[in-house]
């Protein structure tokens, strides 16, 4: 596929992610907390049952927390498989993030009240659950006006793209970054939150059916360029090259075949970071790119980035302060997601393991 120019056409947007703002929800369910829960590791649809869950006492630091929306991301699928970084103590409910309405709070609590719209401040709560008694500290605060699919699906994926845009090079307006994976969560996000920085972003996607609408949905985010993986391979990228710079940052959540290419156009000391491995093939860095190129390879997880305690959460409330703001003025949009009752969660796993599927499922509480 050739080289495709990018374009800042933001029309699509309202279709992407705006007019389901948070705003209330009825009382504690009826029926009782319920919970996709799971007591062994294996396929998600194997292993994850709808039950009832006990509710823990609220104690003097609980905040009660009536779930709203919690999305169906790949480390949620890796963590009930058992192959993920954390692995949490059985049984267990599913779900790493999502959003909530605070109902009620404990004597010590003094950042939330009832009323509160909250966000998880790490990962491995539980968020497919339709209410929880979850400790002060693991939530944060977020504004009630934007989107409920951008409050749902804002913890992990848009703050993975900010860290790895803010924290390996410093970026200048102009200048580029090379990513794959560029129609995942982070690849969207990563195209927007760039295009606000007046950053170019070089996007690599696999071939697939319908492989335009894929184009033009991330040039409508503000993708500079949208090549398929075989043109990495392909004379057409010097020809970019001559429009703008080689990038200091490439960003691979990919691994195999896919990350030794973009690694071959980073520049001189440029730096990649792997933050996934979706091909499950190791990176191989040739030994040119270490010796002559002086590349750098480093890692990043968001999970373990939120537990450093060089990270105070003062610097991940400032950072979800700035996204939010960001979507406020458009700038940031949630992936297209389709919302699901919880009941439905089979039908939404499913879907969610497909390939080529680029709709965000989003289970509803």
């Amino acid at each position: 596929m050739a080289v495709v120019g990018g374009s800042r056409v933001r029309a699509l947007r309202l279709l992407f992610g705006y007019g389901f703002c948070a705003r209330s929800v009825a009382a504690a369910t009826p029926t009782g907390p319920r919970g996709l829960v799971y007591e062994k590791h294996g396929e998600p649809a194997q292993v994850l049952h709808l039950k009832d869950v006990a509710l823990a006492k609220l104690g003097d630091s609980g905040v009660h927390v009536k779930m709203v929306a919690a999305p169906i991301n790949p480390a949620d699928i890796n963590m009930i498989q058992g192959s993920y970084g954390i692995v949490a103590d059985l049984p267990a409910v599913g779900g790493n993030e999502g959003v909530g309405q605070v109902m009620d709070t404990g004597n010590s609590v003094t950042t939330l009240k009832p009323g509160d719209w909250v966000i998880p401040a790490d990962g491995g709560l539980g968020t497919w659950r339709t209410e929880a008694v979850f400790d002060e500290k693991t939530l944060l605060k977020i504004p009630p006006d934007i989107p409920l699919t951008c409050a749902a699906t804002l913890g992990v994926n848009p703050c993975t793209a900010y860290r790895m845009l803010s924290d390996f090079e410093t970026l200048e307006p102009g200048e580029s970054v090379i990513q794959n994976a560029a129609n995942s969560g982070v690849g969207q996000a990563v195209i927007q939150i760039a295009a606000a920085k007046g950053i170019k972003t070089i996007n690599v996607i696999r071939d697939r059916p319908n492989l335009q609408d894929l184009v033009d949905r991330l040039k409508s985010l503000g993708a500079d360029y949208v090549i398929a993986e075989e043109t990495l391979r392909k004379p057409e990228m010097k020809e970019l090259f001559k429009e703008i710079p080689k990038p200091s940052l490439a960003l691979n959540g990919v691994g195999g075949k896919s990350a030794t290419e973009l690694m071959r156009h980073l520049r001189h000391s440029g730096t990649m970071v792997t933050y996934g491995g979706m091909s499950k093939q190791p990176v191989t860095v040739p030994v040119s790119a270490l010796i002559f190129k002086n590349v750098n390879v480093r890692g990043f997880w968001m999970t373990q980035w939120k537990r450093d305690n060089a990270h105070s959460k003062e610097k991940l409330e400032i950072m979800i302060a700035e996204l939010c703001t960001l979507i406020r003025k458009g700038q940031l949009v949630a992936p297209v997601c389709r919302e699901v009752p919880l009941a439905d969660y089979q039908a939404a796993l499913k879907v969610s393991q497909e390939p080529y599927v680029s709709v965000k499922q989003i289970l509803r509480m």
